[in-house]
């Protein structure tokens, strides 16, 4: 039988902390997956929470601990924007952890932002179907962020994109933002053996608790749409994120 997971919270003391926890747990599910399937499929998460703990999985307390050779790595949002552009979640990933860990180009399935947004979207969907081929498509792990606005990946509050029921990739238009994204889809999520969210800082406790305890309003909260179908659901937070998760 199916079951929605319930969120497991990590609260730590410092950021430190917070990033080995989820370092560790990268660690321990790359080591699960590629002992049953001998293959790691995760996607990553943009922004500057993220980075770091690329920058730790790259550096030499971790670099040893995980077969990076069979670990492909996808995207779980793309900004409208050239790969070499400075606010490109492949660019950052590039070089915090694809680079210094000398990933193997085959390895790396970065969203063609040359195309147009639906035409990217429409070829990023097609892309993970291929590399899962007649199975269902199911991340090993999913990493994600939460903005003060309690977006996820690049699910905005009052967006379309909120009420797709299809497994796969869309373009989004972010009004606030006045700008394109790429995201995967709630549904595709929703299907990732393990989701963990990254979040540090007093100017997310607030987003934290509406995802955690307010009532179900996913256009108010789009966070609030991650419930893995049948997979783990963990938060790493740090003491300030999570100051308002028990109220």
């Amino acid at each position: 039988m199916e079951r929605n997971s319930q969120p497991e919270l990590h609260v730590f003391a410092t950021v430190e902390e917070v990033l080995h926890g989820l370092a560790d747990l990268f660690v321990e599910l790359a080591a699960r997956a590629t002992a049953a399937q001998g293959r790691f499929s995760v996607a990553l998460s943009g922004g500057g929470s993220p980075k770091k703990l690329y920058e730790l999985l790259a550096s030499p307390a971790y670099r040893a601990r995980v077969r990076w050779e069979q670990v492909y790595f996808f995207f779980g949002d793309e900004r409208n924007v050239p790969a070499t552009d400075s606010q490109s979640n492949f660019r950052m990933a590039t070089e915090a952890l694809l680079a210094p860990l000398h990933i193997a180009p085959a390895q790396v399935f970065a969203v063609n932002t040359a195309l147009p947004p639906d035409e990217a979207a429409a070829e990023y969907t097609q892309t993970i179907q291929d590399f899962f081929g007649e199975a269902e498509p199911r991340f090993d792990l999913v990493l994600l962020g939460l903005g003060d606005n309690s977006h996820t990946a690049s699910l905005f509050p009052h967006t379309a994109v909120l009420h797709d029921a299809t497994v796969g990739a869309r373009a989004v238009f972010v009004p606030e933002l006045d700008a394109h994204r790429i995201t995967l889809t709630a549904p595709l999520l929703n299907l990732a053996h393990a989701v963990a969210f990254l979040v540090y800082g007093a100017d997310k406790a607030a987003a934290v608790h509406h995802v955690l305890r307010d009532a179900r309003n996913v256009e108010q909260f789009p966070a609030q749409l991650i419930a893995p179908r049948n997979g783990e659901l963990h938060w790493f937070l740090d003491e300030a994120a999570a100051e308002l998760a028990s109220n």
